[in-house]
């Protein structure tokens, strides 16, 4: 497996600096954030490129926004600009593009599920060996689509194209209370990337407030929170994973969010210190 991370964590920094940071840190892998490094799809080529010639492996890119826009013209501008996306993505040889499925309120879970697996088949048309991969995050307000193991059933059997799959994300199952071993290995033909995010839980503030209840959960780098990584990556292996763990750095701990840079950068390399050792064992 290689080891990445994501940049939105330096979204304020320009992306050579970015790249310039994780070649000198040991990593072997990036995943791209549109928002911050990528302004638009003409750009992709040149981005990628860049990433490239410092010896990293572009894994990624990812596209934050809700694909089921409850608005027919906010819809169908982030639609277009998905699709364009795609398509520079596809040429770039990046293998895989990353977006977040979201929920229209408005219609019924049935509608949600079709409508967002009917979008994703129409980006895989004519995108050649580029993999669609939605992250299980389920969003600000926890209604988006897809994010459970029953959501993702629901949406592969809508969407039989194996390019679609899932950005595994293990830290939201565990907030959820879904235990993440036995939920990858259920979908392990559709992981697509791994990533590396953890999830600390205040035991204190759980009995207090409850699950509705604020401040019981936080997210944490891989090696601070609660999951075995040696044994999530042992699983992965075992179903035959062997691609990209993306850190996702949103540790309040080290700097997060956009917070003091030396700490941001220090969590990063923590992480990968960690992970390897974790794959070592």
């Amino acid at each position: 497996m290689k080891i990445g991370f994501y940049t939105s964590t330096f979204n304020d920094r320009a992306a050579e600096e970015v790249f310039d940071f994780a070649a000198e840190a040991g990593f072997e892998a990036i995943e791209i954030d549109v928002g911050g490094h990528i302004k638009t799809p003409d750009k992709v080529g040149s981005v990628v490129d860049s990433a490239r010639k410092h010896g990293l492996f572009v894994s990624s890119i990812t596209l934050f926004g809700n694909q089921l826009d409850a608005d027919p013209p906010r819809r169908k501008e982030r639609r277009d600009l998905t699709h364009a996306y795609a398509g520079a993505i596809a040429d770039a040889g990046v293998p895989i593009f990353v977006m977040f499925p979201g929920r229209d309120q408005t219609v019924s879970d049935d509608d949600n599920y079709k409508n967002f697996a009917d979008h994703a088949l129409s980006l895989l048309e004519g995108s050649g060996a580029l993999s669609i991969a939605f992250e299980n995050w389920p969003g600000m307000q926890n209604d988006y689509i897809a994010t459970t193991p029953d959501g993702w059933a629901r949406l592969f059997e809508l969407a039989a194209d194996s390019r679609l799959g899932l950005e595994f994300d293990p830290s939201h199952l565990v907030r959820l209370g879904i235990d993440p071993f036995a939920a990858m290995s259920g979908v392990m033909d559709r992981v697509k990337i791994l990533h590396g995010k953890d999830t600390l839980i205040d035991t204190a503030a759980l009995q207090s407030a409850g699950y509705y209840g604020p401040r019981w959960w936080r997210y944490v780098l891989p090696g601070r929170g609660l999951l075995d990584w040696r044994k999530f990556l042992a699983v992965a292996r075992s179903g035959g994973f062997d691609d990209v763990i993306s850190i996702e750095h949103e540790d309040a701990d080290f700097g997060w969010p956009g917070k003091d840079l030396a700490a941001r950068k220090e969590g990063e390399r923590l992480a990968l210190t960690h992970l390897r050792g974790a794959l070592a064992q």
